[in-house]
């Protein structure tokens, strides 16, 4: 018997089976978001797979063995489907602007997730290192299931995202495998801070709860967790990759996916609003944690207690927007180099160094 619901699915595989033939009820308008590559929508990535295939995951085995065992035992299998916890979604009555951004919210967070999965299934096709193949089928068979649960959630409302045409069609950026490490890690630590501050807030405050959604971002952050916890075992594999020069690109990611969380939430004040949530409280709530989380690996981390961060996110933002309501040549560039500005001026603030620690798997504790 094959399973009929992507949470079923023990394969990437049999998840995406599941997709594509779930795709004849797609919508065009959302899967046209989807497509979009702009420097803050998900992007879909490629990169030299025969390096990452040749990780030898000796340094670190103990670690690596108790983490894959966890993945193995798969405690998610089965729960990213509606059931009976699944309230009904009054779509047509809901406000017509937190419709909008929740819709986008849901694309852009489908479009990352089946980015994540499109990735991981590459690796796995292509390598030859049992290792590191068992890791990725393990972790693209997680992102299949959140990618259909939130397709399933769209579908509610009318459109849903058309996974195997982004498979096919969206475009590729190539990333060594070290940005990749980078990039992966803070997307996978920073998507646990960030749902599990969503998923805390509204166990203190229901009343804010306007989707189901919501009370199945637990476990989710869960998958998120171990998946940050892999990457960060695979850069512990090569103590140059957070060494050296190397420290100065880890700041560049850390600055980069901060800045474009900042932005992008920004973006969606009825949404945040409806949560009940302060989009620059729950910034600095998600920073503190990913920052915490990422001192397992990383030599440093960002000051976001600098008089200049704040300053500087505010600045990005507006030149962001500025740029968004530009309607000729001039105005664009001059928001491009406010917005470039602002950046530079958030990526020179000092970082705080510490010593790594010698183990570095983490347990959740948020």
């Amino acid at each position: 018997m094959h399973a009929k619901h992507t949470a079923d699915a023990t394969t990437v595989e049999e998840g995406l089976a599941i997709q594509e033939e779930q795709a004849k009820y797609d919508s065009q308008f959302a899967t046209d978001v989807a497509m979009q590559n702009t420097l803050l929508t998900p992007r879909f990535y490629t990169t030299d797979f025969d390096e990452m295939d040749a990780i030898d995951v000796s340094p670190v085995r103990a670690e690596w063995d108790g983490l894959i065992e966890e993945m193995e035992s798969d405690p998610n299998k089965g729960h990213f489907k509606k059931n009976e916890d699944w309230d009904t979604v009054d779509w047509d009555g809901m406000e017509p602007q937190l419709k909008k951004e929740f819709i986008d919210f849901l694309i852009s967070s489908c479009t990352a997730e089946f980015s994540g999965c499109v990735l991981y299934k590459e690796m796995k096709r292509r390598g030859k290192n049992g290792d590191i193949v068992q890791l990725f089928q393990l972790m693209a068979r997680d992102e299949a299931r959140h990618a259909g649960f939130i397709n399933d959630a769209l579908r509610e409302a009318g459109v849903a995202v058309n996974l195997g045409f982004l498979t096919q069609k969206k475009k590729y950026t190539y990333f060594r495998p070290k940005f990749i490490y980078y990039a992966t890690y803070l997307s996978e630590k920073i998507g646990y801070a960030r749902y599990i501050t969503i998923f805390r807030h509204l166990q203190a405050n229901p009343e804010h709860r306007f989707h189901p959604i919501f009370k199945w971002f637990e476990e989710w952050c869960g998958d998120e967790f171990r998946h940050g916890e892999a990457f960060a075992l695979l850069m512990k594999t090569d103590p140059k990759l957070t060494s050296g020069i190397n420290v100065y690109w880890i700041k560049f990611f850390l600055t980069a996916v901060y800045a474009t969380m900042y932005v992008r939430d920004h973006q969606r004040p009825a949404f945040h609003e409806a949560l009940g949530v302060d989009p620059d409280w729950y910034a600095h709530e998600v920073y503190t944690k990913t920052s915490k989380l990422s001192e397992q690996i990383f030599p440093i981390t960002l000051d976001i207690e600098h008089p200049r961060w704040q300053r500087g996110l505010v600045r990005l933002q507006k030149a962001n927007a500025d740029l968004a309501a530009a309607n000729n040549f001039l105005a664009k560039i001059v928001a491009q180099a406010q917005a470039g500005a602002a950046f530079l001026s958030l990526l020179t603030i000092p970082a705080i160094r510490h010593d790594v620690p010698d183990s570095v798997r983490l347990e959740p504790a948020y």
